[in-house]
């Protein structure tokens, strides 16, 4: 089955994945301090960074258009998925499928089908990856919707950030939480619901003991890792990615293991030093 994949600029590519080329980004656009950053490969992560801390505001972010999508998703009749940002999370979701009834209209014979995440980052990568893999054992179009739509029910997602203040003040945190923060140096290690929506799970104090937490978190809520691609995203900080990805391939036996840069909205809600993981 001939087919391409789609992903908002959310889901972050490792650089093998750049250079293969085969997912197709849709772009979000950032806006900080009334500058708009567009999600793309002309994004400066360094000077975005700069610019979200020197901001006394609340950064935001704008989900790709239906028309934006329907031109991703191809005026032709290759079969066509998509992997969104967490529709609790985002807009992202509801404009993807608005942009597949539109190319559906035009299109008849042509299949899209947009997946919610329910994740962000390395966790869309995950479900990328897993797309990839059941058509390439020969899956049809329902059989793949099935198949990744179960593992998203499956999936985990896990992270720890330096910072929580914007994801505070985009509502996605309580004022107490981000406040023990940056007052007591305390981490909370939060997760991804299946619903899609952010909760605490643990804490340390510091960020090492935070990302030791997280790990340990891994052990209590899989067992089947030789099934299972553990992915990590990180905020300009490779050296606390390697770091996670040592201490995890000691603990758990994972079939592979992948590490990609927060590409912009990634940047945006995990902040310098910030630190996902999904598996």
């Amino acid at each position: 089955m001939e087919y391409r994949i789609v992903g908002d600029s959310c889901l972050d590519l490792t650089s093998e994945m750049k250079k293969e080329g085969k997912i197709k980004i849709v772009s979000l656009t950032l806006q900080v301090d009334g500058v708009d950053f567009i999600d793309d490969d002309s994004f400066d992560q360094k000077k975005f960074i700069k610019a979200v801390a020197d901001f006394e505001g609340c950064p935001k972010s704008s989900c790709p258009s239906p028309e934006e999508y329907k031109k991703a998703f191809g005026e032709d009749e290759v079969t066509t998925f998509c992997v969104t940002l967490s529709a609790e999370l985002s807009g992202s979701y509801n404009s993807a499928v608005l942009g597949q009834r539109m190319v559906e209209e035009e299109f008849p014979n042509k299949k899209v089908y947009v997946f919610n995440s329910r994740s962000a980052c390395i966790g869309e990568t995950l479900v990328a990856l897993k797309i990839q893999e059941c058509a390439g054992k020969g899956a049809s179009f329902e059989e793949i919707v099935e198949q990744v739509e179960d593992y998203i029910r499956r999936r985990e997602t896990l992270f720890v950030l330096e910072n929580l203040e914007t994801l505070r003040k985009n509502g996605r945190l309580t004022g107490m939480k981000a406040a023990l923060v940056s007052v007591l140096n305390i981490k909370p290690v939060m997760m991804g619901t299946p619903e899609g929506t952010i909760e605490q799970c643990a804490i340390g104090r510091g960020t090492k003991k935070a990302l030791k937490k997280m790990i340990e978190e891994v052990g209590s809520r899989v067992s089947d890792f030789e099934n299972r691609i553990f992915g990590i995203s990180h905020c300009n900080c490779p050296e606390r990615a390697r770091y996670v990805k040592e201490e995890v391939e000691k603990r758990y036996p994972f079939k592979q293991i992948i590490i990609a840069d927060t590409a912009g909205v990634g940047t945006l809600y995990a902040n310098d030093g910030g630190i996902v993981i999904a598996f």
